[in-house]
C-alpha cells in the first residue's frame, strides 16, 4: 500500500525512481515517447503498473485519478470488462497472422457504416502512420505536392509534418527536429489556426499546387483550442474551390466528441480522415479513410504504395470493435459524458475565478485544458503565452495529491465515462486549494 504524510502528500516513489534511473541507461531520455517525460515539470515519471475505471496505480502502489487515459482512447475507462473479454478471446485464437482476417472486415464495415465521409478505410498501426499515409494518398489523387498545416497542430512525427508541431515539441523547446532534411519540409506550408485568411493567402500564392489541408478540427496538442465559428467551414470551401482535399486529423476527436467525431459535431465533411488509438481501445492502431475514388488510389488497388505487416492485428481489432460497438449501441453515453464534463470544466473555471487568477479554461465535450495565462487562447501564439513554470508547480502538486495530469502544459485533459462526480469534485477542490496558495 502507498503511504501519505500528514499533509496528504505521497511519500513512496522509490520504485518509480529506481526504474527511471535504469530506464535512463537503456532508453533515450528514459521514455519511449517525449510526452511521457517529466523533465519539463522537474520530476520523474510515475511508472504505471495497472489501471481500473478512472484510476491508475504506479509501481509504488500510489493511486491516481487519471486525466490522460492513454492520451484519449480510454473513453470507457481502464480495463472495461467487455473489451477485456474480447481481447482475451482473440488472444486464444492467435496473436498475429500477417494475413487477412474477418476482424479487419468487421472493423472496416463498422466505421464505413457509421461515418458518412468514409466509404473505404485502411487500417494501420498508429496515428502517425495514418496521417502520413493519408497525405500520400491525397498527393497521389491530386497530382500535387504541397500541403497546408497549422501552427501548433501535431500530426505525428513523420518528417514533413514536424514544422511548428505543438505538443511534445513545444514542451521540449524544439519546434522542428534534428535529422529532418530541409527538402522534406519544403512542400509543407504553415497557416495560423483560427485565421482563415492565412490559409486563403497560401491558396492565392499556390492556387494549383496544394494537395490537401490537414487540420485538427479541435486543436489538442497546444492544449485544447476550439475552432471558431466559420473556420472549419471556410477550410472546406477553400479546398473545394481550389481542388484540394480536406484532411481531418481525428486521432484525438474521433469517436470522442460523439460517435461521428468532430465532423459530425461541427457538420463539416472532410475528404479524408485519420484515426488513432481510440479505434483500438488503446492498443496500437490507426486508420485512414475517405471517399472511394481517393482510397482506390492506395495499393494494391492503385499506385499509392502503403503497407504494414501488423496492420489490422486481430487482437487490436477485437479490442477496438468491442469498444466502438459499445459506444454505437449506447449514444446516451456521450450525452452523459459531455454533461458531466461541462459541469466539471465550469466548476474548474469557477475555482480559477474564486482564487482571483486570470487563467484560462478551454474545453469542448470531454476535452479541456487549464492555461496559466491571462490571454485568450485561440491559436499557437496564445498558447505559448502560458507560464510553463506555474504549470509545472501545479502539475506536481496534483500528482503528489493523487491526480494524474499530463506532465506538460500543452496537452489535453481527457475525461472518461468511468469518472464519478465525487472524483471530479475532489479534483476541483484540489485545484482550488493549490490556486489559493500559489505564489
Amino acid at each position: 500500500m502507498y503511504e501519505r504524510g500528514e499533509d496528504g502528500i505521497m511519500s513512496n516513489l522509490s520504485k518509480s525512481e529506481t526504474l527511471f534511473e535504469e530506464a535512463l541507461r537503456l532508453i533515450p531520455g528514459g521514455v519511449n515517447s517525449p510526452v511521457r517525460a517529466f523533465g519539463s515539470i522537474g520530476s520523474v515519471p510515475r511508472m504505471i503498473a495497472r489501471g481500473q475505471g478512472a484510476c491508475i496505480w504506479d509501481e509504488d502502489g500510489n493511486k491516481y485519478i487519471d486525466y490522460i487515459g492513454s492520451w484519449g482512447p480510454m473513453i470507457l475507462g481502464h480495463s472495461h470488462k467487455k473489451v477485456l473479454e474480447a481481447v482475451m478471446d482473440a488472444c486464444v485464437k492467435g496473436l498475429s497472422f500477417g494475413a487477412a482476417t474477418k476482424a479487419e472486415v468487421d472493423m472496416a464495415r463498422l466505421i464505413c457504416d457509421s461515418i458518412p465521409s468514409i466509404e473505404m478505410i485502411r487500417m494501420v498501426n498508429s496515428g502517425t502512420e495514418a496521417v502520413m499515409s493519408a497525405i500520400r494518398a491525397a498527393r497521389g489523387f491530386t497530382g500535387r505536392d504541397k500541403i497546408v498545416k497549422f501552427s501548433g497542430c501535431y500530426h505525428g512525427h513523420s518528417d514533413g509534418l514536424l514544422v511548428q508541431a505543438g505538443s511534445g515539441a513545444m514542451t521540449q523547446g524544439v519546434p522542428d527536429s534534428a535529422g529532418v532534411p530541409a527538402g522534406c519540409t519544403r512542400d509543407t506550408l504553415t497557416a495560423i489556426y483560427n485565421d482563415l485568411s492565412s490559409a486563403e493567402q497560401l491558396f492565392e500564392r499556390f492556387p494549383e499546387e496544394i494537395a490537401c489541408v490537414i487540420v485538427e478540427p479541435v486543436a489538442a496538442n497546444m492544449g485544447v483550442v476550439l475552432p471558431e465559428a466559420g473556420f472549419l467551414e471556410g477550410l472546406r470551401y477553400l479546398c473545394t474551390k481550389h481542388g484540394a482535399l480536406l484532411l481531418f486529423d481525428e486521432v484525438i476527436t474521433g469517436f470522442r466528441l460523439g460517435f461521428g467525431g468532430a465532423q459530425e459535431y461541427f457538420g463539416v465533411r472532410p475528404d479524408l480522415t485519420a484515426f488513432g488509438k481510440i479505434i483500438g481501445a488503446g492498443m496500437p492502431v490507426g486508420a485512414y479513410g475517405g471517399r472511394r475514388e481517393i482510397m482506390e488510389m492506395v495499393s494494391p488497388a492503385g499506385p499509392v504504395y502503403q503497407a504494414g505487416t501488423l496492420s489490422g492485428n486481430p487482437v487490436a481489432m477485437a479490442a477496438g470493435y468491442a469498444q466502438l460497438t459499445i459506444l454505437k449501441e449506447h449514444p446516451e453515453y456521450y450525452r452523459e459524458l459531455n454533461e458531466k464534463s461541462d459541469i466539471f470544466f465550469k466548476k474548474l473555471s469557477m475555482a480559477v475565478e474564486a482564487a482571483g487568477k486570470p487563467y484560462q479554461v478551454n474545453h469542448i465535450g470531454s476535452l479541456g485544458s487549464l492555461f496559466f495565462t491571462g490571454e485568450q487562447v485561440r491559436d499557437y501564439a496564445g498558447a505559448k503565452t502560458s507560464d510553463t513554470g506555474k504549470y509545472a508547480r501545479y502539475c506536481n502538486y496534483m500528482l503528489d495529491h493523487g491526480v494524474y495530469l499530463a506532465p506538460a502544459q500543452f496537452e489535453a485533459m481527457f475525461l472518461s465515462m468511468a469518472h464519478t462526480g465525487q472524483q471530479l469534485d475532489h479534483t476541483v477542490d484540489l485545484v482550488m486549494e493549490y490556486l489559493c496558495t500559489e505564489a
